[in-house]
């Protein structure tokens, strides 16, 4: 293999590896936020995690397809490689995540509280257009207005009353 077909094939799989990180995003995406994101966290490890293959030419390949391949097909030392790298990394990339979550926190604590008092200044002036709205007209009546029929009895209004007048 040349150093062209290995870039090659280098890139061949680092865009496959994003399409499936892609279909990784897609399938976590329903998820509770601090299960989602170490879930992608480790899914991105598993993908782009590389593991040397020939110390003495210097070729990696991906430590996930070693691994299955070495451990599929019985041949090979360089699962146990494969292996430590991809606790190596994980390691690293789930310890990065929690310093950054940790930062991220009290950025989310102050804007679910700029949001709670924003919906409770909300709630506050709906309840004021409320009352000035039912204190726009001082002397109206506070009953049914005069000029209201009066309720229909509930059996179709034919006991004592034969006859309807309109009222002036």
């Amino acid at each position: 293999m040349t150093d062209n077909d290995y870039l090659i094939a280098w890139g061949l799989y680092a865009f496959a590896a994003l399409g499936c990180l892609l279909v990784w995003f897609k399938l976590t995406g329903w998820m509770w936020r601090y299960l989602r994101e170490p879930l992608r966290v480790i899914g991105a490890v598993l993908l782009f995690c590389p593991t040397i293959i020939d110390p003495a030419k210097d070729i990696y390949a991906p430590a996930l397809a070693i691994s299955f391949l070495d451990l599929g097909l019985k041949v090979g030392n360089n699962v146990w490689r494969a292996a430590l790298d991809l606790s190596t990394y994980g390691a690293i990339a789930l310890g990065a995540y929690v310093i950054f979550a940790l930062i991220r926190l009290p950025f989310l604590r102050k804007k679910k509280a700029r949001q709670a008092h924003a919906e409770a200044a909300a709630a506050q002036a709906a309840a004021e257009q409320k009352a000035q709205e039912k204190d726009d007209e001082p002397f109206a009546a506070p009953g049914p207005s005069r000029f209201a029929s009066p309720a229909a009895p509930a059996n179709g209004g034919t006991v004592g009353r034969h006859r309807v007048e309109p009222k002036l």
